[in-house]
C-alpha cells in the first residue's frame, strides 16, 4: 500500500492557484506566489518555497566518487574531534576514554606550551586518535613532537606551504608518515568575519589552490599535494545552509582537482582519508560569530543544530564547541556536554549509520548547485586579481560588505537571536565566572565578530549601572487588547537591558500618568490596539508629558499627536535602544 493512497495528487500549477488565494486573503496581491514567497541568501541564492523534481540540477554521483557531492567517503559517521588550547593530560584523556575520536590542540603562546605538548599526549595512542595541530609560527617545533612518537601518527600539522614551513613538513609526512598531512586550509576567518556561505568556500578554494601552487612547485606531485591538505569550514544552525556548503565545497574542490588532472584511486596518507584524489578532506566546526555570552544555554541548541548539518552535509571530522566559549576557557562540564551532543546524534539518533540523508532531496541538491556556482564565480574573482594573497583587498572588502547586510539584519531583528535580540531574559544570572580568553586562531588580518555583540554591549552597559533603567509601558484599555503590544515591545527593551513596568489594564490618563510617576521612568511605549489608540493616545500623551516623560514611543505604525517614535516588527532595534539610553541618561 503506497503512503500516498486516498490523497488527491496536486500539479504545481494547482499549488500555484491555492498558494494565490492564501495570499490574497493575507493582502498580498500576486500571480506569481513563487516569486512572493521566496527569499535570497547572502549570496543572492533564491530559496524557494516549492521544489519538485525539475529542481535537480543533475546526477551528483554516488557516495565516495567523484565529484563527491555526497561524501568524499563510502562510509558513515564522522570523526568526533575535540578542542583544547590548555595543557591539561587529564582532561585530554577524559575526553578520549568518553567519546572523542581526535583531538585539535593549539600550541604557542597563550595556549598550550610547545614544551608542555609532549606531555599532553604522552599517554595518547596517537596510531588511533589523530592530533591536529594549530601552532601557528610553532608549528615547526610541535610538529617535530608528533613526528617523535613515530610513524604511525595520524593527523595534520596545520601548517601553510604559502610562506610557511608546509613543503618541507608535507615532505617528510610524504616520506615516512604516510598518516600524516602537513596544511590545514582554514575557512573560519572569513566566516567569522562576516562572510557569506559562498564567500567562505570561494575563499577557502582560493587557499587552496595556493597551497597546492606551493607544494607543487616544491616538487610534490599532484596527487601527492592533493594528499597532505585539510579544509576547515564553519557549520551553523542553518542546517540546510551548511549541508549545502559542505557539500558544494566537495564539488568544488574535485573540480581543481580534475583541472589540475590528479590520477584516480585512493589517496594514501592522512588519515580518515577520502575516497579519491578529488575528495576534500572537511573539518567541521561549530561557528564562533554565532554564539552567543548572554543566555549561552541557547548556545547548545545552536551547536546541536550545526552539529547535525555537518553531519549530514558529510564532514570527515565535526568540533562542536562548548556552548560557555563566549565565556573563556571551558571547564569539564561543558566539554562533557559538546562530546555528548555528537555522542547523541552519532549513536541514539543513527545519524553514523547513514551516508548522505540529505542526497536526492529536491532542495538540497538545488541549493547545492547554486551556492557552488556563486562560489566558483567569487573564486575566479580572486584569481583573477592575483590569488588570495593579492586580493586580500578585495576580500577584506567584500567580506565588509557582507558583515554590513548582516548586521543591518540583526538590529532589525530580521535575523533574530533567541535569548537576546529575542526573548531575553533580563535578570539572568551568569553561569558560572568568566575565565581567562581562549586562545583565538589567526585571522589574516580580518576582524572576528559575532552577530550578538551589539546587544550584548547594551546589556553589559545596562547592567553596569546602579540601578537597571526602566521604560514604562503605558498600556491603554483591558488586558486582551493590549498584552500583544507590550508584550513585543517590553521584548524589544530588555533585549537591550532595559527592564519594563506596565501601567496594567484602563484607560485613564490620570491614572497612567501617575503610575509611570511612581515607576521613575522618564521614557514611555504606548501600548494598545489600532482603534484604542484613536480614542486614547493623545491624552495618555499629554498626561504623560505632564508627568515629565522626556520621550513617548508608540508600539504600530500609526501616527498620534505628541508621539516620538514607533516600534513595529522589522524596526531597527538597536537604533530605538541606543536612543533610549540618551533619553535615559545611562552612564557610559
Amino acid at each position: 500500500m503506497e503512503l500516498a493512497t486516498g490523497f488527491e495528487s496536486i500539479s504545481r500549477d494547482g499549488w500555484r492557484a491555492l498558494a494565490v488565494e492564501v495570499l490574497r486573503k493575507s493582502g498580498i496581491e500576486t500571480e506569481a506566489p513563487e516569486e512572493a514567497l521566496s527569499t535570497a541568501t547572502y549570496d543572492g541564492v533564491t530559496v524557494a518555497p516549492l521544489y519538485d523534481l525539475d529542481d535537480l540540477p543533475g546526477d551528483p554521483g554516488l557516495p565516495g566518487e567523484a565529484p563527491y557531492v555526497r561524501g568524499a567517503r563510502g562510509t558513515p559517521g564522522w570523526d568526533v574531534r575535540q578542542r583544547h588550547a590548555v595543557a591539561d593530560p587529564e582532561a585530554v584523556l577524559a575526553d578520549l576514554e568518553n567519546g572523542v575520536t581526535s583531538l585539535w590542540l593549539v600550541v604557542g603562546d597563550g595556549a598550550i606550551p610547545v614544551d608542555a605538548l609532549d606531555a599532553v599526549l604522552k599517554d595518547v595512542y596517537l596510531d588511533l586518535a589523530p592530533v591536529v595541530l594549530e601552532a601557528g609560527d610553532r608549528v615547526r617545533e610541535a610538529a617535530e613532537v608528533l613526528f617523535g612518537r613515530g610513524s604511525a601518527v595520524r593527523g595534520n600539522l596545520g601548517a601553510s606551504a604559502v610562506g610557511g614551513p608546509g613543503l618541507e613538513l608535507a615532505r617528510r609526512c610524504v616520506d615516512g608518515f604516510p598518516g600524516l598531512g602537513a596544511v590545514t586550509v582554514d575557512a573560519t576567518p572569513y566566516h567569522d568575519a562576516g562572510g557569506s556561505d559562498a564567500e567562505e568556500l570561494g575563499c577557502s578554494i582560493a587557499q587552496g589552490v595556493a597551497e597546492l601552487r606551493a607544494l607543487t612547485d616544491g616538487g610534490l606531485s599532484v596527487e601527492q599535494a592533493l594528499g597532505q591538505i585539510e579544509f576547515r569550514y564553519a557549520a551553523t544552525a542553518d542546517q540546510f545552509a551548511t549541508i549545502a556548503k559542505l557539500r558544494a565545497a566537495r564539488r568544488l574542490w574535485a573540480r581543481v582537482a580534475e583541472v589540475c588532472g590528479a590520477a584516480g584511486g585512493p589517496v594514501g596518507g592522512p588519515a580518515g582519508g577520502s575516497g579519491g584524489h578529488g575528495g576534500q578532506r572537511q573539518h567541521a566546526v561549530t561557528s564562533s560569530a554565532m554564539m552567543t555570552a548572554r543566555d549561552p544555554w541557547v548556545n547548545m541548541l545552536r551547536t546541536t543544530l550545526a552539529c547535525f548539518a555537518a553531519g549530514v552535509g558529510g564532514a570527515e571530522a565535526v568540533t562542536v564547541q562548548p556552548f560557555d566559549a563566549c565565556l573563556g576557557l571551558p571547564d569539564a562540564f561543558s566539554r562533557r556536554i559538546a562530546r555528548n551532543t555528537q555522542a547523541l546524534l552519532l549513536e541514539e539518533s543513527g545519524l553514523g549509520r547513514v551516508i548522505d540523508p540529505a542526497g536526492g532531496s529536491w532542495y538540497v541538491e538545488r541549493r547545492t548547485a547554486d551556492l557552488a556556482e556563486r562560489a566558483w564565480a567569487w573564486f575566479q574573482e580572486i584569481e583573477a586579481a592575483g590569488g588570495i594573497t593579492r586580493a586580500a583587498g578585495l576580500v577584506a572588502d567584500r567580506i565588509a560588505a557582507t558583515r554590513a547586510r548582516r548586521a543591518d539584519d540583526v538590529a532589525h531583528r530580521r535575523l533574530p537571536i533567541t535569548g537576546v535580540s529575542e526573548f531575553p531574559n533580563v535578570h539572568e544570572k551568569p553561569v558560572r565566572p568568566p575565565t581567562p580568553a581562549q586562545a583565538a586562531p589567526e585571522t589574516g588580518g580580518l576582524p572576528r565578530i559575532r552577530y550578538a555583540e551589539e546587544f550584548e554591549a547594551l546589556r553589559d552597559l545596562a547592567d553596569a549601572q546602579p540601578e537597571r533603567p526602566t521604560v514604562f509601558l503605558a498600556t491603554i484599555g483591558p488586558v486582551a487588547a493590549h498584552t500583544a503590544r507590550a508584550a513585543f515591545a517590553a521584548n524589544l527593551f530588555q533585549a537591550g537591558g532595559l527592564d519594563t513596568e506596565t501601567a496594567g489594564p484602563g484607560a485613564d490618563p490620570e491614572q497612567i500618568a501617575t503610575a509611570f510617576a511612581v515607576s521613575g521612568a522618564s521614557v514611555a511605549c504606548l501600548c494598545s490596539t489600532d482603534k484604542l489608540y484613536a480614542q486614547h493616545a493623545a491624552a495618555v500623551v499629554t498626561a504623560l508629558r505632564k508627568a515629565g516623560a522626556r520621550k513617548v514611543w508608540l508600539a504600530g505604525k500609526g501616527e498620534y499627536e505628541g508621539v516620538d517614535g514607533n516600534l513595529y516588527a522589522g524596526c531597527d532595534a538597536l537604533a530605538v535602544l541606543r536612543e533610549t539610553f540618551d533619553d535615559l541618561e545611562v552612564t557610559r
